[in-house]
């Protein structure tokens, strides 16, 4: 059995909590106006802060299964496993916000609406997973000039992409293998910066230094559009965005060379790891059950935003984890977490 590659797990146990941090700090960003100033940019410094990690799960994704040789069965179960959380999950969401938050959802739309909206990362990997077995030949088998080469020409795709998105356009024919969103991008850049990870030439301070540089800049234009316009602006956090991306794709590097490319934790600490990093999956599905709770009965401006986000984020990290703990006891538990 292959040796498990805690670097990666590093990357995966921190971008879970960043996940929560994403959602949480959402909520009172949206109340622009209605929180005093210093709560909301204390909301948004983590709120861009935490944008990494959901470009690192799709990297890791990569770093994992691009270029590997593997049997179409086991490409199955894998799909199977993401369409029956899919579909599960939808329906959990559409019954909590039916009956319980009240909210209406027109089912017609199931097919490019999720029911929650955080269930729109599982709408993204369905397809990567539909084409992997293909995107994994294609890797198996391309030198390094090929992949460099193909690098160099899906990052000029993305950012044409968004230089489209930012006008109002949109591509008339996507680039294959990429299409018109970034997460097939951020699964190949993944596999790329594992597989070259001794031979990038930039310095670990260097990659830091870019990434809270490119952090920088998505706050400030977030922030001074806010301002601008008196209501929250998101467009320049989404996964998309050219400096969320190189913030995620530095974070991911650091922590890929973190202890020379070998983070050996000790054995009390790889038992937390594993243990959070095995529910990880189920923690990112559930974790909106309790925030939706707290927003039922909690208006943003009720309880400031420096207690509330880190109260909220070790609240619902602890009760998720304990939830999908318990599920993943039973055998139905294990198949949709």
């Amino acid at each position: 059995m292959k040796e498990k590659n805690y670097n990666l797990e590093l990357v995966r146990f921190l971008s879970f909590f960043l996940v929560i941090v994403i959602h949480v700090t959402n909520y009172f960003c949206r109340a622009y106006g209605k929180i005093p100033q210093s709560e909301y940019l204390f909301s948004l410094i983590l709120d861009t802060a935490a944008r990494v990690s959901v470009p690192g799960f799709f990297m890791i994704s990569g770093a994992l299964l691009l270029g590997r040789d593997e049997p179409l069965k086991k490409h199955g179960k894998r799909l199977i496993r993401f369409l029956t959380a899919l579909i599960v999950w939808s329906v959990v969401y559409y019954v909590w916000n039916t009956f319980y938050m009240k909210s209406s959802f027109d089912l017609k739309k199931i097919l490019y609406v999720p029911a929650e909206a955080h269930l729109w990362y599982l709408y993204a990997m369905i397809p990567i997973y539909l084409v992997l077995p293909f995107l994994q030949v294609m890797c198996r088998n391309m030198s390094f000039r090929l992949e460099r080469a193909f690098l160099i020409i899906a990052t000029g795709a993305v950012l044409f992409n968004y230089l489209l998105w930012m006008m109002g356009g949109e591509p008339y024919y996507d680039l294959p293998l990429i299409g018109d969103r970034i997460y097939a991008y951020y699964v190949f850049v993944g596999y790329y910066i594992y597989k070259y990870r001794h031979h990038i030439h930039l310095s670990q301070r260097a990659a830091a230094v870019i990434c809270v540089l490119s952090m920088a800049v998505t706050f400030g234009i977030t922030w001074g559009v806010t301002v601008m316009n008196g209501k929250h602006y998101e467009d320049a956090l989404t996964y998309t965005s050219p400096f969320v991306a190189i913030s995620a794709i530095t974070f991911f590097l650091i922590l890929l060379r973190f202890r020379h490319a070998h983070y050996q934790p000790k054995e009390a600490v790889r038992k937390v790891i594993d243990l959070f990093c095995g529910c990880s999956f189920g923690i990112y599905l559930i974790h909106i059950l309790f925030l939706d709770n707290y927003k039922k009965h909690m208006a943003p401006q009720d309880l400031s935003a420096f207690i509330a986000v880190p109260a909220l984020v070790i609240g619902i990290a602890a009760v998720s984890f304990l939830c999908v703990w318990l599920m993943r006891k039973t055998w139905i538990g294990r198949k949709i977490t």
